[in-house]
């Protein structure tokens, strides 16, 4: 990136894995929005080590769009970790390859941000007509008997810890993810607890939602590995203070 041109007001960071049958028709989309805004933005496409084509799909809308590739498949946490530290913007948001949140939701964002949060989180909990296409019965089931599991240890009151879209101002970014070190789905619980342990103000907002059939989630084992992380993030916590980590990539 040119460090010498200067900081965009807003910058987008898109983690993909193998995403090369959708990536470019999320970006004409994304590009459309950010079209509309009135203010400078840039839009980061972070290539999770992917094996197919995602890189040169999503390279092909230079200038627009710059691609930041991990050297290996690291883990979605990873992936967004590294593109919220590499962007310049005052604000830095993070957003799913499927646009399961629909970009347009970025203006809630902006007016959470415009009355003072640090950290702004995209929740299907708080106004559940939002969502427009429902994940299968037994996947919302798992999900919510997660998530009460994860409130109980870690983030009371956060009743959607895992919604793709997110955003935190620089300073609370820089804070955040330069301590982070979970790589898989867990990392969104990890950013929200360090938050919580730094002091910034989180809002809430509701967001419009899509459940994408394609989704690589897979119900069971993937929210197995996240409570696992969850335990992990608990023990670290209690081992030492997160001030003192390093972080491990």
């Amino acid at each position: 990136m040119n460090e010498q041109a200067e900081a965009p007001e807003l910058s987008l960071v898109i983690p993909a894995y193998n995403e090369e049958e959708r990536i470019a028709g999320t970006l004409e989309k994304v590009l459309a929005y950010l079209g509309t805004m009135p203010c400078t933005w840039e839009l980061i496409v972070v290539d999770d080590g992917s094996s197919d084509r995602t890189s040169e799909v999503a390279s092909s809308f230079a200038p627009h769009v710059q691609v930041l590739s991990m050297p290996r498949n690291c883990g979605k946490g990873a992936a967004v970790r590294t593109g919220m530290l590499a962007v310049r913007g005052r604000f830095r948001v993070f957003t799913d390859a499927d646009l399961s949140t629909p970009i347009e939701e970025l203006g809630k964002m902006r007016t959470a941000f415009d009355s003072g949060a640090d950290v702004v989180i995209g929740s299907r909990r708080l106004q559940p007509g939002l969502i427009r296409k429902h994940q299968p019965w037994y996947r919302e089931l798992i999900g919510i008997a997660g998530n009460k599991l994860i409130q109980a240890l870690l983030l009371p009151g956060f009743e959607d810890t895992q919604c793709g879209f997110k955003g935190c101002t620089a300073h609370a970014a820089v804070e955040i993810f330069s301590r982070a070190v979970i790589d898989g789905f867990a990392f969104d619980i990890e950013m929200l607890y360090l938050a919580l342990l730094l002091g910034f103000r989180i809002e809430q907002i509701p967001v419009e939602w899509y459940n994408d059939e394609r989704s690589r989630v897979r119900a069971v084992r993937d929210t197995l590995r996240t409570l696992a992380e969850v335990f992990a993030i608990r023990r670290r916590h209690r081992g030492r203070s997160y001030s003192t980590v390093t972080r491990t990539l």
